[in-house]
């Protein structure tokens, strides 16, 4: 059986917008995650680590 896909949440919930900035996600895919299969959950985490890393390159 494949390895269950990590929940990106570090517990830090800071909410700007539509968006989580300590982890990433969006509040639609927060909401949805447990609901999520491996491949949907797999691009959850992709999209979330983009978004911290595009993040931090624009607060310097």
């Amino acid at each position: 059986m494949a390895k269950e896909i990590d929940n990106p949440c570090i517990a830090l919930c800071q909410l700007s917008g539509d968006l989580c900035v300590s982890c990433g996600r969006t509040k639609d895919d927060i909401r949805k995650w447990k609901r999520m299969k491996r491949p949907e959950k797999m691009a959850a985490v992709q999209r979330a680590s983009a978004r911290l890393k595009a993040l931090r390159k624009k607060q310097g």
